[in-house]
């Protein structure tokens, strides 16, 4: 954890800067999904190494994330004027936008009491393919019933059918919908299907970094997000863009994780409705102050 030292007024005020582990390959995705996410923008390679730099990465290891990123297919390279830069892979458009709805809302989705069952068949000559449907139902909320049987609250069956298709997966999965007739408490079946525990240390993670970020920054710039903005020096916007992008990076994962079921089905004090509001308030509050800072850093590559 390092210190941000700033002055308020007359105040000298000092705010210590969480250091979850973090990969760099993880950051400049986020960078990539604040800044640069639109077709035909790009990121200077340069740009890049800056922005990392300020959250205290190291130029060749920047270099090495990013070529890395480049050949999974995040990336792939564009040229700006005389300059190297990067722009994001055209298929993970689509992907941002849809999880902007899920790690930006204010409160989590409680989900519905009844179920959608996801039971999938993937041919031996695409068994290339298990993997990526695997993934695409866990990020969305699918727990394990059996080997190809997932399950969900029923709420995400249209978000589901919609990235199955954008990703030619959908002819390997049939859905059913309905009531689990089980006479014992659904608590017990639920913790079978999901790794409750994971998740719920994951979100515990995220608060013993970030639980007190509202407070602190409010105390260091107030509660309104335009006035702050509006009197925020560079020196500030540079210590929100260091304290924000580490925290989004570590956050927008979590919704992934979180199975979306009522609370009623869940165990008692389920962390995910207290970090969420943890990141919303500190997001709403110093997101536009990290922006600025990394829009000045930007313009001095174009």
């Amino acid at each position: 954890m390092s210190a941000i030292a700033g002055t308020e007024g007359c105040q000298s005020r000092t705010i210590e800067v969480p250091a979850p582990v973090i990969r760099q390959q993880g950051v400049i995705v986020t960078l990539y999904g604040l800044y640069s996410r639109e077709p035909g923008s790009a990121l200077p390679v340069a740009a890049l190494v800056a922005l990392l730099t300020d959250l205290g990465y190291d130029a060749p290891g920047v270099r090495s994330a990013i070529s890395r990123l480049k050949s999974k297919g995040v990336l792939h390279s564009v040229r700006v004027g005389n300059a190297a830069a990067y722009e994001l892979s055209a298929s993970l458009q689509s992907i941002f936008a849809e999880g902007d709805q899920r790690i930006f809302t204010d409160r989590r989705s409680d989900g519905a009491h009844d179920w959608v069952l996801a039971l999938f068949s993937v041919p031996e000559a695409q068994r290339h393919l298990r993997h990526q449907l695997r993934s695409l139902l866990a990020n969305l909320g699918f727990g394990t019933v059996a080997a190809g049987v997932w399950i969900a609250s029923a709420s995400v069956i249209d978000r589901t059918r919609d990235l199955l298709v954008k990703q030619g997966l959908d002819e390997f999965v049939e859905f059913f919908r309905g009531d689990y007739l089980f006479g014992g408490d659904v608590k017990v079946k639920v913790a079978e299907w999901w790794d409750l525990d994971a998740v719920d240390a994951l979100m515990g993670e995220f608060l013993e970094h970030y639980q007190d970020a509202d407070q602190i920054w409010t105390g260091y710039v107030g509660s309104d997000p335009a006035e702050a903005l509006s009197k925020a020096t560079p020196e500030v916007c540079r210590d929100a863009f260091r304290f924000y992008i580490p925290m989004l990076t570590l956050w927008r994962r979590l919704p992934y994780r979180d199975p979306n079921l009522p609370l009623d089905y869940l165990p008692e004090g389920w962390k995910e409705p207290l970090a969420r509001r943890a990141f919303v308030h500190t997001h709403r509050l110093i997101a536009p102050l990290a922006a600025q800072h990394a829009k000045s850093v930007i313009s001095g590559f174009a």
